[in-house]
């Protein structure tokens, strides 16, 4: 049966580039719709990013109409009835309406048709399959706005179904429960992706790090994680222990200083530990080379990050690490301290990068061979035992500081 309801605010839809978009799609017997996650976000009061439509003209169709209309088409999967429309510098999929023939993992076999309940049954999950008109009429085929109101995930249909056509679902189904679920998943949901978790190892690790990251970073991760956890999912992974614990104080921590979610730290305090980690969580995930390197910087000591440092040698590690890898490892740390999350002594040593800019090493080789040291492998010596005893004398910036250093680095490089 189809649910019906209107939306309030009307004012996304009425934006020139999408409006010009419907209206040319919304002629000629031919009917076009905003679907997906546009609308639900719409329906949510939700930021609205990519915004895809559904029509029941044919690709060929679609692109005449914007050839004629003025606008770009771009054929990005028009095998399977996907173009591409430009208007205003604005990219909206436009997708034909289609119904499964036969599903074999990702692919499927699928026809091209008109009935828009068709098209929303071979979606994953309700909150997914609406669709909103141009006139902001919301149709709902298979009990999307209810499950949106009671904050539910479910899968349309027949759940073991739905992952047997594609198992990145059993990822998605996690995610979308961290990010709009309220209360434990959708047993019949949570049942099938735990019979059918060992087709999570088809999947490729590109796409599996990709919902992973989205995950870390949603409202309800952490109960999510636990969820995943108590069933075994989250250890395959990961392929190692999650540490909740450490992952939960990374939320308060980031709440108490007022910072964003950060995927790659939250994934640094639920699978860090020792460098091993590092190495095996880019295998496992296939990680961005920028994504590793911040793991593996967490791993190398994150337990030497505390307090007892003082301002000193908190001034010392954020030179060596760098603002980001400083934060990094100390938040890891503080996630782990025995004091606890409510230490006071942890902001101060936290926020360092706020309260003081990691100043440039200020001498020059041209210093030091003015002052008599060779050029090649004894110049670089003494570049560096310059810039180490620039740092234990606490980058000192004045010239005799400077004059000092540099015939100290002189003398014991010539001696």
């Amino acid at each position: 049966m189809n649910a019906t309801a209107r939306l309030a605010d009307l004012t996304w839809l009425r934006e020139s580039a999408l409006a010009r978009a419907l209206s040319i799609l919304n002629s000629g017997g031919e009917e076009a719709r905003v679907v997906g996650g546009a609308a639900r976000n719409a329906l949510m009061g939700l930021p609205l990013s990519d915004i895809d439509i559904a029509t029941t003209a044919l690709p060929d169709e679609v692109v005449r109409r914007a050839t004629e209309g003025g606008l770009r088409a771009v054929p990005t999967g028009i095998d399977h009835g996907t173009v591409t429309l430009v208007v205003d510098g604005k990219p909206f999929e436009v997708t034909t309406l289609r119904q499964d023939v036969e599903t074999f993992g990702r692919k499927a076999k699928v026809a091209f048709g008109r009935d828009w309940k068709a098209d929303a049954e071979r979606r994953d999950f309700t909150m997914n399959a609406m669709s909103i008109s141009p006139d902001g009429v919301v149709h709902d085929y298979v009990g999307g706005l209810a499950d949106l109101d009671a904050g539910r995930v479910r899968f349309i249909g027949d759940p073991a179904r739905r992952i047997a056509e594609d198992y990145l679902r059993i990822l998605r189904f996690f995610r979308f429960q961290a990010s709009y679920a309220q209360g434990q998943p959708d047993a019949q949901g949570l049942h099938a992706c735990i019979v059918a978790r060992d087709g999570l190892r088809s999947l490729s690790r590109e796409r599996v790090r990709a919902e992973l990251i989205k995950l870390l970073v949603a409202p309800f991760a952490l109960p999510t994680l636990e969820v995943m956890a108590e069933v075994g999912l989250a250890d395959q992974l990961l392929g190692g222990v999650a540490l909740l614990a450490s992952f939960a104080n990374m939320i308060k921590i980031e709440e108490a200083l007022g910072l964003a979610p950060d995927a790659v730290r939250r994934l640094g305090a639920l699978g860090i530990f020792i460098a091993e980690d590092a190495e095996r969580l880019r295998e496992k995930l296939r990680l961005f080379n920028s994504e590793y390197e911040r793991l593996a910087s967490i791993a190398d000591r994150w337990w030497r990050a505390s307090p007892v440092l003082a301002e000193a040698g908190a001034r010392v590690l954020l030179y060596r690490l760098g603002p980001v890898r400083y934060v990094d490892r100390v938040l890891i740390a503080w996630t782990r301290a025995p004091q606890g999350v409510a230490d006071s002594a942890w902001p101060a040593l936290a926020t360092l990068p706020a309260r003081w800019s990691v100043p440039r090493f200020p001498l020059k080789s041209a210093d030091l061979i003015a002052r008599g040291v060779p050029k090649g492998r004894a110049l670089g010596a003494a570049m560096r035992d310059a810039e180490e005893a620039w740092i234990a004398a606490g980058f000192p910036h004045d010239e005799a500081a400077l004059d000092r250093l540099a015939n100290d680095a002189a003398r014991r490089a010539t001696a």
